[in-house]
């Protein structure tokens, strides 16, 4: 078998989620297989080896008139040059509609040299913590946030932060 369904990365919560493959029992896994996909989103082979470092947050609130920045140190660490897709994904973790696990919400692709570390930043504005409410209304509720940025969808580090009114 060579994934799982769901096949997408932007999937919601189950009631019961399973949060490894041993934990089975009385959550939504497969009783035979990993409950991970093979490749996960943004997936990406290399002939060099990526490091990435703890997020940085510029600050842990902002208003609906601010932005904050994320910033992240990546190395590479293999033994050739290589180019590397850095990726932003960013969760909702209260909504008045059902919100997806994780959104991409951006991606920088940056060239390194063996052996030499690149800091990227991402800008995270009200437009990227929009969605369609209940009334097909395109708004940013206040409320906690969860950012993610990382090599995949699943290979990532993480940081939280509020939007406040």
């Amino acid at each position: 078998m060579e994934g799982q369904i769901p096949i997408y990365y932007n999937y919601f919560h189950t009631g019961r989620p399973a949060t490894s493959d041993s934990d089975r029992f009385y959550r939504s896994a497969y009783i035979d297989l990993s409950i991970y996909p093979k490749y996960p989103f943004g997936f990406g082979l290399s002939y060099t080896r990526f490091d990435y470092g703890n997020v940085q947050l510029s600050s842990a609130t902002i208003r609906a008139s601010q932005s904050i920045k994320a910033t992240i140190t990546v190395t590479n660490t293999g033994n050739y040059d290589g180019e590397e897709t850095v990726q932003l994904y960013i969760q909702d973790l209260v909504g008045s509609v059902v919100r997806p696990v994780k959104e991409l919400k951006g991606f920088q692709k940056v060239l390194l040299q063996k052996g030499q570390s690149k800091q990227v930043s991402f800008t995270i504005d009200l437009d990227k913590l929009k969605f369609y409410n209940s009334e097909l209304k395109y708004v940013a509720e206040p409320g906690d946030f969860k950012i993610y940025i990382g090599t995949s969808s699943q290979n990532v580090k993480e940081a939280a932060f509020t939007l406040t009114q």
